[in-house]
């Protein structure tokens, strides 16, 4: 057998096992709420030898076509992790790299027809108050030509902090407190959640997390609402993700007990 021939039969391979494995989660209930830790890029870039620019524009790309992914499964509401607030304190030449192919990658998805065809509702989660003025008004613009869609959700969590959105929400709260529009004793977990980055979401808890890279942390993503939120580390680097992760990771998901505490 030729080398050809080997690379072709494992390729044949691969390819049924994938649809084995997609038919196989697609016969068992779904999680509705992926949310996504893109780690690994600086990590990726070094292995390959390439820029890190280089490496995160390739991750924007793996964004795209996970977002796809999650439109082709059914799957209604993805959050991405993209940028913290702590990750601000990296070298300036990193933040640069970041905020350079997330303006570029904004532009494009602004005129991507995709939004619009499957209804694609996009919203930032975060301080994006600390976000170069351009990349405001982008997110801006995408939050503004998608607000009326329902079908799907896409949110980008970038200048966010799990703390810094607790937070934020409490300054909201005790502002009305203070000026009589509301009484502690009306403050209830309900009442927070209102106040929240997700608010918008019909449901805003995922119901899976992934992270990749390998690290095994939330490194403050969703704090409120991941409390009961399935959780699956793969040991991967982001722009290495791929189609048969995403399916792995919901099989994972099937196979848990969710308890919610009981």
């Amino acid at each position: 057998m030729s080398l050809l021939e080997g690379f072709l039969k494992i390729i044949g391979a691969y390819k049924l096992y994938r649809k084995w494995l997609e038919n196989s989660i697609k016969s068992k209930p779904m999680p509705q709420h992926i949310g996504v830790i893109l780690d690994g890029n600086r990590r990726w870039a070094r292995n390959k030898g390439i820029t890190l620019e280089e490496s995160y524009r390739i991750g924007a790309r793996k964004v795209e076509e996970l977002l796809e992914w999650c439109v082709k499964l059914g799957i209604k509401t993805l959050t991405i992790y993209v940028f913290s607030t702590e990750n601000f304190r990296r070298r300036p030449d990193e933040v640069r790299a970041v905020m350079s192919v997330a303006e570029e990658t904004l532009s494009r998805v602004l005129n991507d027809e995709r939004l619009h065809k499957h209804g694609i509702r996009v919203k930032s989660l975060g301080r994006t108050w600390l976000l170069p003025p351009n990349i405001q008004r982008l997110l801006r613009e995408l939050e503004v030509s998608t607000a009326n869609y329902s079908n799907y959700y896409l949110n980008i969590a970038i200048a966010y902090g799990g703390r810094a959105e607790i937070i934020d929400a409490i300054k909201q709260i005790s502002s009305l407190v203070a000026k009589g529009r509301l009484r502690p004793n009306d403050i209830n977990e309900d009442l927070v959640e209102k106040f929240l980055y997700t608010s918008h979401l019909p449901n805003p808890h995922p119901d899976l997390i992934i992270r990749t890279s390998g690290e095994e942390r939330l490194s403050g993503f969703l704090l409120w609402q991941s409390a009961y939120s399935e959780l699956c580390f793969l040991d991967v680097y982001w722009p290495d993700f791929r189609y048969i992760d995403l399916l792995r990771a919901i099989r994972t998901y099937q196979k848990r007990q969710r308890r919610f505490g009981v």
